[in-house]
């Protein structure tokens, strides 16, 4: 569903959630929120940007390989980067082994100068995909060491005593 965004209001630039036009801050992400006339100009840039992007790959252009997989796989991720407005080069891989017994992977080639923006449209897919966006991943980072009294799961958060105890009690997760 498109959502219509209200000059006056203000929206979240990462989980693009709406706000009174007296809100400064995200609840959700802690981050600065931006005025809807803020967003609808980015907007605006964004369709001037890809209206000036050519689709097509030329000859000369400098490609590189971001990705091996199935034929589908990679068909669905050059769609993907279609809709974005990258354009895309599906390529067979010359390291097969030639006998049919490997399956049939190829390689999706896209312009050097693209790099940046694909692999940050591909972090963004992960996280909606993963629904890294609605998890608090600030323990994920965290270490078990069985010599410390206490141990916080990097799961859950749960802080326990360790005593011979290497599963968090709270979720289940075994060190």
């Amino acid at each position: 569903m498109k959502f219509r965004i209200e000059p006056d209001l203000k929206y979240c630039p990462q989980c693009q959630d709406e706000y009174r036009a007296d809100i400064e801050i995200c609840a959700s992400c802690s981050v600065e929120l931006m005025t809807g006339r803020q967003v609808l100009e980015l907007e605006e840039q964004k369709k001037a940007k890809l209206a000036g992007r050519s689709m097509e790959i030329q000859a000369g252009d400098d490609l590189v390989d971001i990705r091996k997989g199935a034929v589908l796989e990679i068909k669905q991720v050059q769609a993907l980067l279609a809709r974005k407005g990258f354009p895309s080069l599906v390529a067979g891989d010359k390291q097969s082994c030639g006998k049919g017994c490997c399956g049939t992977d190829v390689l999706l080639r896209v312009k050097r100068t693209d790099i940046e923006e694909i692999f940050a449209i591909f972090q963004k897919e992960h996280v909606e995909a993963t629904a890294l966006n609605e998890h608090d991943t600030s323990l994920t980072g965290s270490v078990f060491n069985p010599a410390a009294g206490q141990a916080t799961c990097p799961a859950c958060g749960h802080s326990f005593s360790i005593q011979g105890n290497n599963i968090c009690p709270d979720c289940g997760l075994c060190f």
